[in-house]
């Protein structure tokens, strides 16, 4: 969800007196001085400071690496065990994303599991010119690269805002990789329609969307003002903001029927939906309550879990949807998982 569609470095200074000396020199000599007096306690600290996957306040330590041909296509993996679950950001979002990743890589490497971040083509603000079927197939790439490089036993995706949507598109698809999916969870999967809905320029916008796609200029740019946080093509917007686009999969307005139609598919895969009961992105004429129950029924039976006083992205509430994302995984988990290849 991007609310814009509507509208340290370190000093250095050296006490050298001599014009003549380098700043690099008394860099070194610095460094050096520093490394002789570390005492066998501090070396100790440093050790011990080395394990786990969280070093500081955003500061991760695991493997940095690329996924796909593109430049884009770079991910990164704390932990070294063979299951994964893949955080998938919304709009606007890349590494680091929410607040509750840090905590949820220490609680997932404690369970043996490891927390891929990871760029693509829509990541940051590239996700007006992008499409679900491109995330798709860049995520596709990505449980390829794990399971070929890293002998994946299985995945667990989980998608925060219109990640959700790329799960939900993501498992339509026939892409072979999709059988490595074991679980899926759905951090505020809210549309994008009914907040864009609540926004003065959206209607006219729409009819310009629709008019450039029937024209074939899909791919062209809308105007600045669809969008200023990123250029946004025709289709995209139309996706993100119309009644029945492409990404048009969590609305309070569509039946039973149409949202079964959207996630019936979901009922294949175990799945959790986490919902933000003060989600700030779900207008206030919405039931949230209702809207949940019928989305996890809609997925064949999802599990429900809702944070009372949440806001979107559980900023507020980074422990409950720690706790949550955990206790799924250990109850859906491995433990009865075959081979997918088999």
């Amino acid at each position: 969800m991007n609310s814009s569609l509507a509208s340290s470095s370190s000093t250095l200074s050296s006490s050298s007196s001599s014009p003549s000396s380098s700043w690099f020199s008394g860099f070194v000599r610095t460094g050096r001085s520093r490394s002789l007096k570390m005492s066998s306690t501090s070396s100790a600290a440093a050790s011990a400071n080395t394990s786990g996957p969280v070093v500081r306040k955003n500061q991760f330590r695991g493997v940095l690496f690329k996924y796909g041909p593109n430049p884009i296509q770079v991910a990164f993996k704390t932990g070294d065990f063979k299951r994964q679950v893949i955080f998938i950001g919304g709009l606007t979002d890349g590494f680091l994303a929410t607040q509750y990743l840090e905590p949820l890589a220490i609680a997932l490497d404690r369970e043996n599991w490891s927390l891929v971040q990871f760029l693509m083509s829509s990541s940051y603000t590239g996700y007006g010119t992008s499409s679900l079927q491109q995330d798709a197939k860049e995520l596709d790439q990505l449980i390829n690269y794990l399971i070929n490089k890293e002998d994946s036993e299985g995945v667990a995706l989980l998608g925060h805002s219109t990640g959700c949507q790329d799960i939900v598109h993501y498992m339509r698809t026939n892409y072979a990789c999709t059988r490595a999916v074991r679980a899926a969870i759905f951090q505020a999967p809210v549309s994008d329609r009914e907040y864009q809905a609540t926004l003065p320029h959206t209607a006219s916008m729409i009819d310009l969307a629709a008019k450039m796609i029937s024209e074939g200029r899909g791919l062209e740019l809308m105007p600045r003002e669809a969008d200023t946080c990123a250029p946004i093509t025709a289709y995209r917007y139309h996706s993100l903001c119309s009644y029945n686009g492409d990404d048009d999969m969590f609305s309070s307005d569509l039946s039973d029927d149409q949202l079964r139609m959207r996630l019936g598919h979901m009922s294949n895969t175990h799945c959790q939906v986490i919902f933000s009961m003060a989600d700030e992105y779900v207008p206030e004429y919405v039931d949230k309550k209702a809207l949940v129950e019928r989305l996890c029924r809609a997925m064949g039976g999802a599990e429900k879990v809702e944070i009372e006083y949440g806001n979107h992205s559980l900023s507020n509430r980074v422990e409950e949807a720690v706790q949550a994302i955990i206790d799924f995984l250990k109850r859906e988990g491995p433990k009865g998982w075959d081979d997918p290849w088999n």
